[in-house]
């Protein structure tokens, strides 16, 4: 296995966040088609705003899609990206939700950085990711990346709900930034009214 780890960092796999689009492009295409087995679950806007009716967290609905691939994959090793403060108590959750029983769970922060397995895996995530946001850009028009930290992302938003009096049937109606903009320009609540 080691060896294996050892030709990822070889093939120039790490954080996807560190690559180019091209180079990620072509790593993705590598990695799935070359790799022992791979799964990826889509989740989209109307689970994520479901899971509050639900009282899941984000962090919680996060261990359950990757319970639900790694059951699906059972591995002897798993390493994970911690989505919580504690990195052990992550991976105990994950490991009460399995159906089986790996050797070793892994979870540590930054593991996207630190183990290429994970780099690997993060490189296809993002690059499924960037092929909706084209997809949706082809459909809707370019609103940058669709991250919240974005402004031009933020700056579609608030233009398509103040045109159009409703929130595009892509975007998170659980996201703060969304929440507050329908607040103002659906339902004529100024911001200052709260406080």
């Amino acid at each position: 296995m080691n060896s294996h780890l050892s030709a990822l960092r070889d093939l120039g796999v790490k954080d996807s966040k560190k690559l180019s689009p091209k180079k990620r492009t072509s790593l993705a295409h590598f990695l799935k088609k070359n790799c022992f087995s791979y799964r990826i679950e889509i989740v989209d806007v109307n689970e994520i705003d479901g899971r509050i009716n639900q009282k899941i967290s984000l962090n919680r609905l996060e261990e359950l899609k990757m319970a639900k691939i790694l059951d699906e994959l059972q591995p002897e090793e798993i390493y994970i990206d911690a989505a919580d403060v504690d990195e052990k108590r992550f991976g105990n959750s994950i490991r009460k939700l399995l159906t089986f029983n790996p050797n070793v769970i892994i979870s540590e922060h930054k593991a996207d950085e630190k183990y290429p397995i994970v780099s690997a895996a993060s490189i296809i995530a993002k690059y499924e990711r960037d092929l909706i946001i084209e997809q949706l850009r082809e459909k809707y028009g370019d609103f940058g990346s669709g991250y919240t930290s974005d402004s031009k992302t933020v700056e579609f938003l608030s233009n398509w709900i103040i045109e159009k009096k409703n929130i595009p049937p892509f975007a998170r109606r659980s996201w703060v930034t969304t929440k507050l903009l329908a607040e103002e320009h659906i339902y004529n609540r100024k911001l200052t009214e709260y406080f």
